[in-house]
């Protein structure tokens, strides 16, 4: 933003109203070490990270902090322009913390632990065999719906839906593996692919 703002602008950003949360590299990586110290296997941390900053404002002041005034503030000229470019597909005004109420406290008043809990390994195995059978009988929608099923999912004991997929994948025999993962990885990932 500085050099921005050193050239003269304009400084963009997505949306007038957008917020993000902001820490410097130390703070986290000091959080980031803590938890891991917390940690006793599998569990989710959350960073509490402060109030959030909407950007408009972070840009304003950087302007401001490089000696030079942003056009069209408090109706005087100025010397760089702050445009909106809009949001980008998928991105979100405002970012979310989940520290909810299902939360719970650590020793550390800036860290929680997630409280969710998981599905059952059979649950989730049952929807996995399922999402195979679909995709070996190249059923696209139905695929696609049993995909939007797994990622919908908690995670299962101490991994995520994906990382559990592939572990119980590299269970089963080498050979089954190997043909197996060749054509999932595409086909979860990609409709394009599914279609073929």
């Amino acid at each position: 933003m500085q050099q921005i703002a050193a050239a003269g602008g304009p400084a963009t950003v997505t949306d007038r109203d957008a917020t993000r949360y902001f820490m410097t590299i130390s703070e986290a990586a000091q959080l980031v070490v803590q938890a891991g110290a917390m940690a006793k296997g599998g569990e989710i941390f959350l960073l509490n990270m402060g109030e959030p900053v909407r950007i408009y404002d972070l840009a304003k002041m950087m302007i401001q902090l490089s000696g030079l005034a942003v056009i069209g503030d408090a109706g005087r000229e100025g010397d760089v322009e702050i445009r909106e470019v809009g949001l980008h597909p998928g991105e979100k005004l405002h970012e979310e913390l989940l520290i909810d109420s299902r939360s719970l406290p650590t020793v550390h008043p800036r860290i929680v632990k997630a409280g969710e809990s998981g599905v059952a390994h059979d649950q989730f195995d049952r929807y996995f065999v399922e999402l195979l059978a679909f995709i070996e009988r190249r059923e696209t929608n139905v695929a696609l719906d049993a995909v939007a099923r797994l990622v919908a999912l908690p995670a299962v004991g101490q991994l995520s839906p994906r990382s559990y997929a592939y572990k119980q994948l590299k269970n089963k025999k080498k050979e089954t593996y190997s043909s197996k993962s060749k054509r999932i990885a595409p086909i979860v990932t990609s409709r394009r692919a599914l279609e073929s």
